[in-house]
């Protein structure tokens, strides 16, 4: 696992939930610095994917295992 400077925790959110709160978080980092966002939704892993592109942060990692999907996003 690829080291991260800050969690989100967005298990049991539905979308839109997951990718606002992963904004909000993204506010709060440095450029560079990497947010890892825990999701239960199955639309998040296309969610975040169309949000990186959207807004030039990079979707380092995308992994599912249990019913959970772990992100990794580089501030850009």
């Amino acid at each position: 696992m690829a080291e991260f400077d800050q969690e989100l925790d967005a298990r049991g959110l539905n979308c839109p939930l997951p990718i606002l709160r992963a904004k909000k978080a993204l506010n709060d980092l440095s450029s560079g610095q990497v947010l890892r966002i825990i999701a239960t939704d199955p639309g998040s892993v296309k969610d975040f994917d169309a949000f990186a592109q959207q807004t030039g942060n990079q979707l380092l990692e995308s992994t599912e295992a249990d019913g959970e999907f772990q992100f990794l996003l580089r501030k850009g």
